[in-house]
């Protein structure tokens, strides 16, 4: 059995490539890794917060992103293997990190942040170029995914 990675990050874009990467692993007889992840903005420590201030809002926010996006695939993801990752740090990073040992990671074009209209993401561009495994970058057109 492998692994399919898959990035989710509340938007969109990370709900089209959820369902792909959830069609993928079924097709493939793969369990599903949905990794999410989440950093302190950097406007916290010239705030003074730094990391004396717990952070576990950060954390408990991005494990309710994850449960919602696998909620709202529902029937797409039953019957899988699911294993949930929660991650601290930079999106592209950790999911390059994640996807070590996978066979397949899927994200979405578009994401949270960055400059609407762009065609690939930041974090997309990223991971194609840096991980160690096939990457599948699903596109969203006229209320369809494509990849």
């Amino acid at each position: 059995m492998g692994t399919v990675v898959v990035g989710v990050d509340g938007s969109e874009g990370a709900q089209e490539a959820l369902r792909f990467a959830a069609s993928e692993a079924r097709l493939r007889g793969d369990r599903l890794r949905v990794v999410t992840v989440w950093h302190v903005p950097t406007i916290a420590y010239s705030g003074g917060l730094g990391p004396a201030v717990g952070f576990s809002e950060f954390d408990e926010d991005a494990r309710a992103r994850l449960g919602a996006a696998l909620e709202a695939a529902g029937d797409e993801v039953a019957g899988l293997e699911v294993e949930r990752v929660v991650r601290e740090g930079q999106p592209a990073l950790e999911l390059v990190e994640e996807a070590r040992d996978a066979d397949l990671l899927v994200v979405g074009s578009r994401g949270h942040g960055g400059f609407v209209g762009l065609l690939l993401g930041s974090v997309g561009q990223q991971c194609a170029q840096h991980a160690p495994c096939p990457v599948v970058i699903v596109h969203k057109h006229g209320g369809s995914a494509r990849s």
